[in-house]
C-alpha cells in the first residue's frame, strides 16, 4: 500500500541496509536510478566505496547516496533542491542511520550547480551526478567541479542522463571507465586524472 505523497518505493540493493525500502515522492523531474542501474554501477564501484567520501549532487530520492552509505561509505554529503523531497530524505535518512551513525552524512537544501561555488573542505572521492535532464546543467556543473577542485585526483564520477539528448563534452582529463544504457538514460562513469 502506497504511503499518500508517495508515487512509489525503491530498495536498497546491497550491504548494512539490504533489502529496505525508500520511499519516493510524487515531484518534476523526479526519477530515481533504477535498482538494475544501480546495481550495474555499484558493481563497477565494488572496491572505490568502501571508505569513500561521496557527493549526491541531485540526490532526489538519495538512491545513490544511500546506497553507498549502506556499502561502507565513510561520508556522503546530499545536496537538493525541492524542500519537499529534503524532508522525505532526512526522514529516511535519519530512520535508516540511527543516533550512532548521524556524523557518516550531510543533508543540505540547495541548488546544485551555485552549490558548487561555496569553499571546498575536502576533494570528493565520488561523485553522483544525475541533474533533472530538462535543465542542461551538465556543462555548466563539469566546469564548476574542475575550477573548484570538487573530485580528487583519480576520483570518479558517475553521470546519468536521458539517452537521446545530445552527448556532453566532459573536462579533458576525465577518463572514460565503463558506460551503459537502459531504456531511456545512458550512464557512465569517468576517472579524473591529474592534470
Amino acid at each position: 500500500m502506497r504511503n499518500k505523497g508517495h508515487s512509489h518505493q525503491i530498495r536498497v540493493i546491497a550491504g548494512n541496509w539490504r533489502g529496505r525500502k525508500l520511499p519516493v515522492l510524487d515531484a518534476e523531474g523526479l526519477r530515481p536510478t533504477s535498482d538494475r542501474v544501480r546495481e550495474t554501477l555499484f558493481n563497477w564501484l565494488m572496491f572505490d566505496v568502501q571508505g569513500a567520501c561521496c557527493l549526491d549532487l541531485f540526490a532526489g530520492s538519495g538512491a545513490l547516496g544511500i546506497e553507498s552509505l549502506s556499502r561502507g561509505a565513510s561520508f556522503v554529503q546530499f545536496v537538493e533542491r525541492d524542500k519537499r523531497v529534503v524532508t522525505q530524505l532526512k526522514n529516511t535518512l535519519h530512520e535508516l542511520a540511527g543516533a550512532e551513525e548521524q556524523d557518516r552524512f550531510s543533508l543540505t537544501e540547495a541548488n546544485g550547480v551555485t552549490w558548487l561555488d561555496r569553499p571546498m573542505d575536502n576533494a570528493f572521492d565520488l561523485i553522483f551526478l544525475d541533474p533533472p535532464y530538462a535543465d542542461n546543467l551538465l556543462p555548466e556543473v563539469f566546469a564548476r567541479i574542475e575550477l573548484n577542485g570538487w573530485l580528487a585526483a583519480g576520483g570518479k564520477i558517475y553521470l546519468e542522463q536521458d539517452s537521446s539528448a545530445q552527448a556532453v563534452s566532459v573536462p579533458p582529463n576525465w577518463e572514460l571507465l565503463r558506460d551503459g544504457k537502459a531504456g531511456q538514460i545512458s550512464y557512465s562513469l569517468y576517472q579524473r586524472v591529474a592534470a
